[in-house]
Order: C-alpha cells, then structure tokens, then sequence
C-alpha cells in the first residue's frame, strides 16, 4: 500500500469509529436520561413559562450591561429568575441529567485524548487556541 491509501484507509477506519461512537453515546443511559428530562421540560408549562421569563430577564439585563446601566437590582433579578426556574423539580431533574451526560462524555474525552498529543474534546469544540 501507498503511503496515499495506508492515509485514506486510517482516515476512513477513524471515520467509521467516529460514527460507532456518536452511535453508541446514544445509547449511554445518561443520554437517554438527558433525553428523557429535555422532553419533560419541553412537555412541562410551568418550566416553559419560568424559561420565557429567564429569557426576558437575561435579555433584559444584557441591554443594560452592554449601556451601562446595569445595576446591582438587574443582576439580582437576574439570578431570582434563575434560581426559580432551576427550583421547579422537572428542570432539577433535568440539570442532573445534564450534569451526568457532560460528566460522561468528558471521561471518553479523556480516553480518547489518551494517545494523543492535544485533548480531544477541547481541540474538536474550539476554533483557535492562544
């Protein structure tokens, strides 16, 4: 084999592994418990509601920020807005959910990183690095 072919066949077998594994994180029971609390909060009117509000609030605060006038009371609005929406028990379960999916996911980052000079997952989610 050419050196060409020995790097389309390496780049195609990692391709092929790539998949199987986006394919068998679908099958993690974290992903599938993350799935299932999206859902939950998507189904729920009451999360749907504090999530409208936080948007607004957060909105809100940004304009201020960026004209400076954002105040000590923005910034408590702020964070009101988000610990009652994170209070609701369906976005409680649904930030665990979060929470152990992200967990998982970074230990196979670290077992692919493993033989590799560069961490895997900062390296694929980043564009430019200083």
């Amino acid at each position: 084999m050419s050196v060409d072919t020995e790097g389309t066949t390496a780049g195609a077998d990692a391709e092929t592994l790539a998949t199987a594994l986006g394919e068998a994180i679908t099958d993690l029971p974290e992903y599938q418990a993350y799935l299932d609390a999206k859902a939950d909060v998507e189904a729920d009117e009451a999360a749907q509601q504090r999530i409208e509000e936080f948007e607004q609030v957060r909105e809100e605060y940004m304009v201020a920020k960026q004209t400076n006038r954002a105040d000590e009371s923005d910034l408590d609005a702020l964070k009101d807005a988000k610990r009652r929406l994170h209070a609701l028990p369906v976005m409680k379960t649904y930030l665990r959910s979060q929470a152990a999916l992200e967990s998982r996911l970074q230990e196979l980052d670290e077992l692919i990183s493993e033989p590799l000079a560069v961490d895997f997952g900062e390296q694929a989610g980043s564009c430019c690095q200083d």
